[in-house]
């Protein structure tokens, strides 16, 4: 937020006191605040003559707090106080940021070291990261294999004065990406003295230890500034065995069919042909007990439908496995920030802004496995004399430790920025601005070489051998090997390391000016207009390895991976008008273009938003927007290179050809429900996303001290791009093959040589091995991005805002704010019906957020209590909904000394891990939105030395 030094005008009792709200170091949700200069004692409720200043979503400078659009703000003290150790974390607690996404605990995901924001649900790569103002590099690890997306995990908390929000299209400000919302992160300026902060913290249920070191800084002299932060952050990894609610799979509270809860196959060798297909050959005696409790000799059954149980015969299983993955990552990460000013004596100034940060995270997925070397694992074995499938999971002792089970990121990036800024004749200010914005990552992630482990345990291939008319490999199984614990030595000796590289960057260029073209009867006509060019790049290279055509000997065992890379141009110019109509009624307009220079179809796009603001009280405010978005296609979509993953799938064909709908088929029944290998690959075909925002609501300061705001949104997309679901295409395979849908009835999207079918069928590979148990087994699946048709989001966001000022009690505040989804609609394809998905049982975004902050301050003592209710969520067998889930934070403070300052942290007081689902069956038995850390306790020291 930049600042223009005027003799403002007098402020409206309005805007006075939601200012005075903002003063406030505990602000909850607000809307714009003035940038004053920085002191050390934040928490100082002294307020100032209000200057003109830019807000998030405009260029324009104005004097007033609010605008047609609301925008929420969070303090760095407020960050502080409401007891999160990252900025992160604080974001994340947003009303608007209730879109589900994967996160540390989801460690099978293709960025388990990235925090995303998922505003309304839209998506994570839907939403525009700046720092002051300026467009971050993305992350150059794509969300979920797919799509890039920006990182608000790299964000040094000791650097940042505030985080602003407005949730809703803003292209016609920011241009691309900004359709869900804008975060914009403003790091401190203007800061006096120094300050040195110590933070520990740990968590009453064991482990998460948290360490953090902070000084921030700053001096001025007559004609220059310099502000300064530094930042140590360091974390130990968490596993889930270190939680008892999720360290065995014992911990299913629901059985998942009648033969109860059993244990992970780890030493399994199944018999696959014959009258006792299925059944396991025992382990010799003693090994299953080499480990302790490691492994337990288990007595195996299946049941159907009906409930008959089928002795299956032992094997080695393990109840622990599924806990070796982390929940928390480590981290060791490293920050700086410096910001300086220098005036020159014809009042113009330059400035220049680095902000770096470097990390160190390791992190794990659990225990690695191996399952055979051929397709669908199986072998005709000369030691059993049967057609055999096999699956050995390694243990943490065999690898000589959980640690040698985690994977590596090296990060690295950087923001610089650089540019002079000045007025001309006192009436236009204008800045020049040239940045570079950089991002590095670099995996090394432990895996199983698939030579070396199959010669291990197989050996040398000893013929073929026909059964059932299909003809399969020979081998005979190394028991020996098969059957007793590896050496950590063995088991280095069958690894190697993959290695990912991967980096972003964005040049930019812009210069802005803005000021007051004339005067009209009720006041100025105020503009701004801004030219840009930018420069964008990433390059992903995977280990060539883990691609899917690689042919080589030393390839990584049941691992694939993803690689691409390319370069974008764009060149935009915008103008803005603020435009008072009466003493009551303002409006404001604003158009962009945009040009695009890149590989795809994309030639320009066009924006436009146009707000009024409508005061009849200067109590009150009514006011309304409407913008219109557009996302360029993102990058990854357009230049990723072929790459392949394995998944679990539901075999839609294979369940109705049996004779059933859906519903009839259980999870248990591996026929159906097993993993398949999928393939995807970029498309320069992709046109832009364009995107409508409708806005409208109040502000109303009822009182001194009480004010309230309550604001409707509506945002629509059209051509929304993202890859075509597997679960679309099995379903479309198996209606264009048999006739019906999921549920039996008749299937009415094509009909058998369609162009429909025809793309559906040509996107499955089956495996044919007539008289096998993978006759007709799936063995690839095609997907890709495109254009879809449509999703469209409806709510409210509301917010209170209380404050009661007393001599003898202290001075106290309230601030709540609250979302709430109304509507959520899609359709999968142009002229689908659109269908409203919020209540759907399989959509895991949250409907409604409350968060709540109430302060006390007296004297040198400060209070907090921090409350986040999550609202409702499906029940995970999607029978129903499960009951909303509260957290709370608090804290307390007191300034010993005039330097010295201690303060006491408990995050989730009642330390709640997730709520009560009985019927979640699936590891780890609770939605990864829920924080399985549990309580955490902290003290903080912070002293002053000016």
């Amino acid at each position: 937020m930049s600042v223009r030094h005027t003799n403002a005008p007098k402020r409206s009792q309005l805007s006075a006191a939601l200012f005075a709200a903002l003063a406030v170091t505990t602000t909850c949700t607000s809307f714009a605040q003035e940038q004053t200069a920085a002191t050390p004692d934040t928490s100082s409720t002294q307020t100032s003559t209000l200057d003109k200043v830019t807000v998030t979503g405009s260029r324009i400078k104005r004097t007033e707090i609010e605008g047609p659009s609301p925008v929420t703000v969070i303090t760095s003290a407020q960050i502080e106080r409401e007891g999160f150790n990252t900025v992160y974390d604080a974001l994340n607690t947003l009303t608007q940021a209730g879109g589900a996404a994967q996160n540390e605990i989801f460690q099978g995901g293709f960025t388990p070291n990235a925090s995303v924001i998922n505003l309304r649900g839209l998506g994570p790569g839907r939403t525009l990261l700046l720092i002051n103002g300026r467009r971050a590099a993305d992350y150059p690890l794509p969300y979920n294999g797919q799509s890039n997306f920006a990182n608000f995990g790299n964000i040094p908390a000791a650097a940042v004065d505030r985080i602003e929000l407005l949730a809703g299209g803003a292209s016609a400000i920011y241009g691309s990406d900004a359709v869900a919302g804008v975060i914009n992160v403003i790091l401190k300026t203007n800061f006096e003295g120094d300050i040195l902060k110590v933070r520990g913290s740990t968590s009453t249920r064991g482990g998460g230890d948290i360490g953090d070191v902070q000084w921030i800084g700053g001096k001025t002299g007559d004609n220059w500034s310099v502000t300064y932060a530094a930042e140590y952050y360091t974390s130990e990894p968490l596993y889930a065995y270190q939680r008892d609610f999720m360290d065995s799979s014992l911990d299913n509270p629901l059985p998942p069919d009648f033969v109860g809860i059993q244990p992970t196959g780890t030493m399994r060798v199944r018999r696959r042909t014959g009258s006792t297909a299925g059944s396991y050959f025992a382990p010799p005696a003693g090994a299953c007990e080499q480990l302790g409790d490691e492994w337990v000799r288990w007595n195996y059954r299946s049941a159907n439908a009906a409930g008959v149980i089928t002795n299956l015969g032992q094997s080695c299983g393990s109840f622990k496995d599924v806990a070796y993955q982390t929940i928390r990552n480590g981290n060791n990460d490293l920050s700086g920030y410096v910001f300086g000013t220098y005036d020159f004596e014809n009042g113009m100034q330059a400035w220049g802004s680095l902000q770096a940060w470097t990390s160190k995270a390791k992190y794990g997925a659990g225990t690695q496995f191996w399952g055979g070397r051929t397709v669908g694992g199986l072998w005709f074995d000369q030691g059993f004399n049967a057609l055999v499938d096999a699956q050995r999971v390694f243990t943490p002792q065999e690898a000589g430790g959980v640690e040698n089970l985690l994977a590596k990121n090296d990060e690295k990036s950087y923001d610089l920025a650089f540019g002079l800024r000045g007025t001309i004749a006192d009436r236009f200010d204008w800045d020049v601005t040239l940045s570079r914005a950089e991002y590095n990552v670099q995996v090394d992630r432990p895996r199983l070489l698939s030579t070396s482990v199959n010669n291990w345990f197989l050996g040398p291939q000893l013929g073929t051998q026909v059964v059932g008319g299909v003809t399969y490999p020979v081998y005979r199984l190394n028991q020996s090997r098969y059957y007793t614990a590896l050496t950590p030595q063995e088991f280095a000796a069958l690894n190697t390391v993959v290695k990912t590289d991967a980096e972003s960057f964005v040049n930019q260029a812009s210069f802005t000016i803005s000021g007051d073209l004339f005067e009209m009867p009720a006041g100025p006509l105020a503009f701004a207009a801004v030219v840009e060019a930018s420069q964008q790049e990433y390059t992903l290279t995977a280990d060539r390895r883990i691609l899917p055509d690689y042919t080589g000997t030393d390839r990584p065992y049941n691992l694939t991976g993803t690689g691409g890379g390319g370069d974008r141009d764009r060149y935009a110019l915008g103008v803005e008008f603020s435009i008072p109509i009466f003493s009551m009624l303002k409006a404001s307009v604003a158009g962009r273009y945009d040009k695009y220079d890149d590989i795809t179809s994309v030639d320009d796009a066009k924006t436009w938003n146009a707000g009024l603001e409508f005061r009849p009280l200067d109590s009150l405010l009514f006011r309304a927007s409407y913008s219109t978005s557009f996302r360029a296609p993102d990058m990854h979509y357009v230049f990723a290179e072929r790459s392949g993953s394995f998944s679990a799938i539901f075999d839609t064909r294979r369940c109705l050809e049996s004779g059933r709908t859906a519903a009839q088929c259980p999870s248990s029944d591996t026929t159906i429900n097993y993993t398949s290998f999928g393939v995807r690959q970029g498309t320069t075909d992709l046109t832009e996303e364009t995107g409508k925002s409708w806005t409208a609501g109040v502000v109303w300061d009822i009182m001194d001290g009480l004010s309230i705001s309550a604001d409707y949104y509506h945002i629509e997309l059209e051509d929304a791009v993202a890859d075509i679901t597997t679960a679309y295409i099995l379903d479309g395979e198996a209606g264009c093959v048999t006739g019906l849908t999921r549920n039996r009835q008749p299937f009415t999207l094509g009909a058998p040589g369609s162009a429909f079918c025809n793309d559906m069928l040509s996107r499955v590979t089956r495996l044919s091995a007539p008289g096998t148990p993978n006759d007709g087994q799936i063995t690839e699946i095609r997907r890709g991005p495109i254009n879809r048709a449509f999703l469209g989001t409806k709510g409210i966001d509301a917010t209170l805002d209380y404050r009661l000022d007393t001599d003898r009690l202290g001075d106290f505040r309230l601030q709540l704010g609250y979302s709430h989804t109304l509507e959520q609609t899609t359709s999968q394809f142009k002229g689908d019906p659109i269908l409203d998905y919020r209540d759907d049982l399989t959509n895991f975004d949250f409907r409604s957020r409350v968060r709540a902050t109430a302060t006390w301050q007296k004297n040198d003592w400060q209070a907090a209590v921090f409350a986040l209710r999550y609202g409702s969520l499906p029940n995970w067998q999607e029978t129903g909904r499960i009951a909303p889930y509260i957290v709370y934070n608090m804290s307390v403070g007191k300034q010993v000394t005039e330097k010295l300052g201690v303060n006491f942290y408990v995050n989730n007081v009642l330390d709640k891990v997730h709520p009560r689902d009985d019927g979640y069956n699936s590891y780890p038995y609770f939605w990864r939105a829920f924080s399985p850390i549990g309580r955490e306790v902290a003290l903080e020291l912070e002293y002053k030395f000016n």
